[in-house]
């Protein structure tokens, strides 16, 4: 029997589910998008966006790009480009730097928007936030040689250094009183090289314990010891968010992290004048790939540290986390290279944003399961 084929149909409109309104679409878009109306004020941003400001959408809304980029910024001649054109515009490489926003590398899109009049649709991509990723990875894998280097020193060094440090010992016994201020010279310079070699092995790889903690209570605890301490005369304002959930991490390290950081902020700060702020969000962050297996770990949490410090030097912002950089007289450069170990270590991440003026450390930690999680430590990322 023969049998005619006829077309397949398509499935009818009614059949297919309904599509969620713009703004839900927008929203659920992960990058920036805002929509200026013909004065350039804000009359739309999605999350993505107010992240990327800083600010709230209401608070845009009582605002005009103006107010947060300079006049002159490339950014504002392309929405004028968009209007004069009514055709869509783009730029790349655009620096938008004032004291409330600093970004570089940003790609902007600008279209017109037909349904209002003199509106201008814009998406904005943020480049610095890939360069900081990509500087980090670069960090994460000189961290390895690190590591070796550590068990190096620790195995070659240590133990000839007891040897020097003890025949110093023998021939202050019998010395003149001259040479009696030489055999002290060799056991205190015995004695830092040690302690110096000592603070290269906590970068050897060694597994931690991590199980689900307060943010909160780890960030007050580190203010206490700040507030009674190193950074006595400086004011610390704390603008915490109180939903959060428990983060995965290891309590000690994370003490030991952000009690750095802060100590720093309190060095980098006019002693007169100096403020730390200590800051707590929930941000849907970046998921971190482990080499050698599918799973990435999602760091929605984040924890900030500012101060109101001179900046750190462009010529250092580049090597930051790497060991042995440091502006400070006598210091060794080892803080926060090891910041960004142990960071690494918890599957975070820490990033470094600074200009004059405002300096902002930003960890971003996973969050705990439902149950604890005891653990070894994680890849690097």
């Amino acid at each position: 029997m023969n049998r005619t084929l006829l077309p397949r149909r398509a499935p009818s409109a009614a059949s297919a589910p309904p599509l969620p309104d713009t703004t839900a679409l927008l929203s659920a878009v992960p990058i920036p998008i805002i929509v200026l109306d013909a004065a350039d004020r804000f009359c739309f941003a999605n999350p993505a966006a107010e992240q990327f400001f800083q600010l709230s959408l209401g608070s845009l809304r009582q605002l005009a790009l103006g107010d947060l980029i300079p006049q002159d910024s490339r950014l504002l001649a392309l929405v004028a480009q968009v209007r004069a054109l009514d055709a869509p515009v783009s730029d790349h490489d655009l620096t938008l730097d004032s004291p409330r926003l600093h970004r570089r590398g940003v790609a902007a899109h600008g279209a017109p928007l037909p349904e209002m009049v003199g509106s201008v649709v814009l998406s904005l991509q943020d480049g610095s936030k890939a360069q900081r990723l990509d500087r980090q990875l670069n960090f994460r894998g000189a961290a390895r040689g690190a590591s070796a280097m550590a068990a190096m020193l620790a195995h070659e060094v240590k133990n000839p250094l007891s040897g020097i440090r003890g025949a110093a010992q023998l021939l202050e016994q019998s010395a003149t009183e001259a040479d009696r201020e030489l055999c002290t010279l060799i056991q205190d310079e015995a004695d830092r090289i040690r302690n110096l070699v000592e603070r290269m092995e906590m970068f050897s790889e060694r597994p931690i314990e991590r199980a689900p903690l307060n943010i909160h209570e780890v960030l007050d605890h580190v203010r206490r010891i700040a507030g009674r301490g190193f950074a006595s005369h400086l004011r610390i304002v704390e603008d915490y968010d109180p939903s959060l959930p428990p983060v995965l991490g290891n309590r000690d390290f994370l003490v030991q992290i952000l009690l750095n950081l802060v100590k720093n902020a309190a060095e980098a700060v006019d002693p007169r004048f100096g403020e730390i702020h200590l800051s707590t969000a929930y941000h849907h962050g970046v998921r971190i790939a482990i080499p050698g297996s599918r799973e990435r770990v999602h760091v929605p949490i984040q924890v900030c540290v500012r101060d109101n410090g001179s900046g750190i030097p462009e010529e250092v912002a580049s090597t930051l986390w790497e060991p042995f950089v440091t502006t400070k007289r006598g210091g060794q450069g080892l803080g926060l290279a090891l910041v960004a170990k142990l960071v690494a270590d918890q599957s975070g991440l820490i990033e470094c944003e600074s200009r004059p003026g405002r300096t902002t450390f930003r960890l971003s930690l996973p969050v705990a399961q439902n149950e604890p999680t005891s653990s070894r430590k994680t890849q690097d990322a």
